[in-house]
């Protein structure tokens, strides 16, 4: 369990998407009902201290998006589209009316919300909806390096060049970041994160397909909070403001001292929880 967070009455369950796929969520809490749909590199396990803060008001579904945990492959068609029936799936099975994305689960929210009327409100942190060029060159070395065998250097090929790392990280030497990363990422950690490497760049090819469709967003009718990091680059977060303005019914939140994975971290994730919770319990 993450962060030896201990999540009550915490249950498995699958459903099968529209091509078969299954997709696997757990629950915990009573309440009205709430999907958590996290970000790359993450499954739901990572998400269980979130889900813990948020137990004591909801029903709360974490779901693992296609590629992870407890459900099936992406396969060889992925694309955003598959996401939305696995999160129509989940929705139809537990019938709950409140939603929660972080990253590009948030974009799988708001893209799921612009065409279909689930959702009552919505909450996203950090949502994944591009407002503008996504750096597409390091996908090439990327998958090279995973073909090659070498995790580790495709994940600096990553780090330096997705755009959301610091600016001095993209600036050392290929072989000196490899070389932490495989001090800094090992164990239990790495051995999570291994295992998505090749689904985090099929979920940034798609990231990558959304560009230049930010006015499609106008037509997510539900109330949205956008809850962003106060440590998160200035550019990012002109960009959440840029999706803020675009929605029909949105407000945006910054949360001093987090960064980009405050929902993911079990130190931040309670922070995250009471945010949200005040915003989806009007």
């Amino acid at each position: 369990m993450s962060g030896n967070v201990r999540t009550p009455g915490l249950h498995r369950h699958t459903v099968s998407s529209a091509d078969g796929t299954t997709i696997g969520y757990r629950t915990t809490g009573e309440g009205p009902g709430l999907i958590v749909l996290g970000g790359a590199l993450s499954t739901s396990e990572s998400y269980l201290p979130l889900a813990a803060a948020l137990a004591g008001s909801f029903t709360v579904h974490v779901v693992d998006r296609r590629g992870r945990g407890d459900s099936g492959p992406q396969g060889p068609d992925y694309t955003l589209g598959k996401e939305v029936a696995d999160l129509r799936a989940v929705q139809a099975e537990t019938g709950a009316r409140l939603a929660f994305g972080h990253s590009y689960g948030g974009l799988v929210v708001l893209e799921t919300a612009r065409s279909f009327p689930l959702f009552d409100r919505i909450a996203v942190y950090e949502p994944g909806v591009p407002c503008g060029p996504v750096p597409t060159g390091w996908m090439r070395p990327y998958r090279e390096r995973l073909a090659a065998g070498d995790p580790y250097g495709a994940f600096v090929h990553f780090i330096r060049g997705s755009g959301g790392a610091p600016a001095f990280l993209a600036k050392l030497p290929h072989w000196y970041l490899r070389a932490v990363l495989r001090v800094v990422f090992r164990g239990p950690t790495w051995q999570r994160m291994r295992p998505l490497l090749e689904s985090n760049l099929a979920e940034h090819e798609q990231l990558a397909a959304q560009q230049g469709r930010l006015a499609e967003f106008a037509a997510v009718a539900a109330p949205v909070l956008i809850l962003c990091g106060g440590r998160s680059a200035r550019a990012h977060l002109a960009e959440y403001a840029m999706l803020g303005d675009t929605l029909a019914d949105a407000r945006l939140a910054t949360l001093d001292g987090l960064n980009h994975f405050g929902p993911s971290e079990p130190k931040t994730a309670p922070a995250v929880g009471a945010r949200a919770r005040e915003f989806l319990l009007p």
